[in-house]
């Protein structure tokens, strides 16, 4: 471990992993961002002399960790659909003459017959060390990032019965847990849990102005080592990018529209360079590692609060203190959940539009962390099903808002929607707002507020209707303070 990995000792949570899988044992593996998942497939693989196949959803990661890997001189390929033709036929000659250690590849590759028929083989004569499924908790439909192809890796276990499989995540909700193991079929696993709480880390969220560009120079000025900028689309991304350079700071745009030749440009710039700043989308952001990234920022609101957890684990993984930022618009929440929906028009599969409802209250809860009092890392946790006390760290911890009581407000508010049967959230704020005009923002603000403590519904659809729940009709018989911080 010292040799190939510089590293002295395990991290919490790595040792009884390794362990596992070296005695041929499954396991699933939920430890916290930069807490050391991959040396749990990559040091077996070493131990043993064998071949560990990784099954990763991010060709960024892929990419990452096999340039990390052949600089220690240890025998590490991908493949996946943008690999050109030259370094797929050498992974593939390093396959045939069993010298490759580590093989990535995406889930869909496993459809394949060339892979099927090589991971048989590898099986049958004993060299397949194991089979690890990163991002494990694409396979459940609670997870936070779903993926079809990766319901299809329960017949990794009918290919190769014999060979022990490690499901790793950073995050996991129990129910989540629960479906890794039934959906890939572990067999009496060992099953790991680590706290997702970074020590290290200062969680800010504010309102997003109308141009962040001062907030975004401010943070990449307090911020140490590298910066990673997180934008929703790739037009974003080269638009913040050129923006930056403008000001004169090094950045460099990163995600998928990009030529692979452009890309591992890009990749090798961030890694190399002393203080550099990558502007990705989420997809190719999460795929990068280096160590002494002190900020990461989103310029939107994120999709969802586990999401939020890996996206922000990228900073501070050097073990030093970082920052994770979010400039977040109301809109945000609506752009994001037409795309939604967007994606999944003309599908009337049932667990399709399952998928789409979860995937709205995921992004209500994250706005909840966002607009909420609560310290952000509490509120992060409980996402994951972990109950911790206030960080003391983040930026309602070191500066709590000013709360007052809006019974008075959330009364009128109410009232009006028990006239309706239903309306829009735009067009009660606009209604509200007659009677004070330049308030719109703060009876929609109002709105969601009580949609989160769930004295309001509101509809899935992305139209955003509000119906009143019984509890705000308890509400209008007997009202009672509720303290809020605008």
């Amino acid at each position: 471990m010292q040799t190939h990995f510089g590293w002295d000792g395990f991290r919490p949570g790595q040792r009884p992993v390794v362990d596992a899988v070296l005695a041929g044992r499954d396991a699933l593996a939920v430890l916290p961002t930069g807490g050391g998942k991959s040396l749990c497939y990559q040091l077996p693989a070493l131990v043993r002399e064998g071949l560990v196949v990784v099954i990763s959803p991010l060709v960024a990661l892929m990419e990452d960790q096999v340039m990390a890997l052949q600089r220690r001189g240890i025998a590490a390929a991908c493949l996946h659909a943008g690999l050109d033709p030259a370094r797929r036929q050498h992974a593939l000659e390093q396959l045939r003459d069993e010298t490759l250690r580590l093989l990535y590849i995406a889930p869909e590759r496993l459809q394949g017959e060339q892979i099927r028929l090589m991971l048989e083989r590898h099986a049958t004569e004993g060299r397949l060390v194991a089979i690890a499924v990163d991002e494990a908790h694409c396979i459940s439909a609670w997870g936070h990032d779903f993926r079809p192809d990766y319901r299809r890796l329960g017949q990794v276990r009918r290919l190769c019965p014999g060979v022990p499989m490690l499901a790793l995540s950073a995050t996991a909700a129990p129910r989540v847990r629960a479906d890794i193991i039934r959906l890939l079929d572990l067999r009496r696993p060992l099953v790991q849990v680590s706290s997702a709480r970074r020590d290290n880390l200062h969680y800010t969220m504010q309102r997003r102005p109308r141009d962040p560009m001062p907030q975004v120079l401010e943070a990449l000025e307090m911020s140490r080592g590298a910066a990673l900028i997180y934008a929703r689309t790739r037009r974003s991304v080269e638009q913040w990018a050129e923006r930056l350079s403008d000001q004169g700071v090094a950045a460099t745009p990163y995600h998928a529209g990009l030529d692979p030749e452009t890309r591992q440009q890009a990749l090798r710039l961030f890694l190399e360079h002393e203080r550099p700043v990558l502007v990705a989308t989420v997809a190719f952001g999460m795929g990068v590692d280096r160590g002494d990234v002190g900020l990461v920022l989103h310029l939107d609101l994120p999709a969802t609060p586990e999401g939020y957890l890996q996206e922000s684990g990228r900073a501070g993984r050097d073990g030093k203190s970082a920052h994770c930022q979010v400039l977040f618009s109301p809109g945000d929440r609506t752009s994001l959940g037409w795309a939604m929906q967007a994606s999944a028009r003309g599908s009337d599969a049932l667990e399709d539009r399952r998928r789409l409802d979860l995937a709205q209250q995921q992004l209500r809860r994250m706005e909840a962390v966002a607009e909420g009092e609560m310290c952000r890392e509490q509120a992060l946790m409980l996402a994951v099903g972990e109950l911790v006390g206030p960080c003391g760290r983040c930026d309602r911890c070191k500066d709590a808002p000013k709360r007052r009581d809006w019974s008075a407000q959330v009364e009128t508010l109410l009232a009006h929607l028990a006239e309706q049967d239903g309306t829009e959230m735009r067009r009660l704020g606009e209604h509200l707002a007659l009677h004070e005009p330049g308030r719109h923002d703060r009876w929609t603000w109002l709105a969601r507020r009580l949609v989160q403590e769930e004295l309001i519904q509101e509809s899935n659809d992305c139209a955003q209707r509000l119906y009143l729940r019984e509890s705000g009709r308890r509400f209008l018989d007997s009202p009672w303070p509720l303290d809020y911080a605008a």
